[in-house]
């Protein structure tokens, strides 16, 4: 239980400090970050210090503000890495969203050879039956691919109106570019990889 709460801690303030340096990375103020993203500038600030537990809503609508996917907020800091181009199983951990239940876990390293930001991102979803989470599905100043590979379970992906049910080994392709909801219909947390590309 304990270690569990540490790396809650610790992904936390992963968070904190990544919105942080994204923010301050655009010459963003907590003000014009609460505009673009429709997050109160309180909430934010809570943020940042490590002193709230956003949900991926919440999350979303941040990332969207910034201009990059939600997989960003969880990547560590390449100058706080000591193998930048692996990303250790040991130091990805699970974060849990406090509204929903479900779990995210980035897989892809920070950096790639040659020092920029690998062009994919790689994300593990553990998402819990009969849960529903509803993103705005849009990132301000970026363009943005995913695909959603189920590996067990099913689940429900609502793209704008059209709905596609998902069954383990399908691939789901389309751009982020309006209102996505995620649904596990089933009686079985459902897993999957997300892979994001600009």
């Amino acid at each position: 239980m304990k270690e569990k709460s540490t790396q809650s801690n610790t992904l936390d303030e992963r968070i904190a400090q990544r919105v942080r340096y994204l923010r301050d990375a655009r010459s963003l103020s907590l003000d014009q970050l609460a505009q673009r993203s429709g997050v109160s500038r309180s909430m934010i600030s809570l943020i940042e210090r490590g002193q709230a537990s956003p949900t991926a809503v919440v999350l979303e609508k941040i990332a969207n503000g910034l201009g990059v996917a939600l997989a960003s907020l969880f990547e560590a800091e390449p100058d706080q890495q000591t193998e930048k181009i692996i990303a250790r199983a040991s130091t990805q951990g699970f974060w849990q969203d406090p509204a929903s239940g479900y779990m995210r876990r980035n897989v892809s390293p920070a950096q790639e050879l040659g020092g920029q930001a690998p062009p994919v991102h790689i994300v593990e979803v553990k998402f819990p039956a009969k849960t529903r989470v509803m993103y705005d599905g849009l990132v301000q100043g970026a363009v943005l691919h995913q695909q959603i590979w189920l590996l067990s379970g099913q689940m429900q992906i609502t793209l704008g109106d059209q709905v596609h049910d998902l069954k383990a080994g399908d691939c789901l392709a389309h751009r982020l570019d309006r209102p996505i909801t995620y649904f596990n219909p089933g009686t079985q947390t459902a897993r999957y990889a997300v892979l994001i590309t600009r």
